[in-house]
């Protein structure tokens, strides 16, 4: 049985994409492992877990997507009202129309 898109987004995408979030916030923006969790309304243990690279295991995504991802965590940080499920679906949407999903689930 094929997987939807959406499906591989779940299992594989999204955990990509708060990997990315979480580790920008860190490195670029110099927040704890707990501050970037509360930004992006996650556990302390699930950061540890992207950081580890026990969640969010692909690293599919392209320089464009990378500064996508980059500009969410600029707006998370600015706090100016910016929801992270919004700036998640953004890049997940990116992800998908620029079809760095695998083409076997197509």
């Amino acid at each position: 049985m094929h997987r939807t898109p959406c499906e591989f987004m779940i299992w594989n995408g999204i955990p990509s994409i708060r990997k990315e979030l979480a580790e920008t916030l860190i490195k670029q923006f110099g927040l704890s492992q707990r501050e970037a969790a509360e930004k992006l309304g996650l556990t302390p243990a699930a950061i540890c877990q992207y950081l580890s690279k026990k969640r969010g295991k692909t690293d599919s995504f392209d320089e464009t997507i990378i500064q996508e991802i980059t500009i969410s965590a600029q707006r998370i940080m600015k706090n100016d009202g910016t929801d992270v499920v919004i700036e998640t679906c953004r890049i997940c949407r990116l992800v998908q129309k620029k079809q760095t999903i695998p083409n076997d689930i197509h």
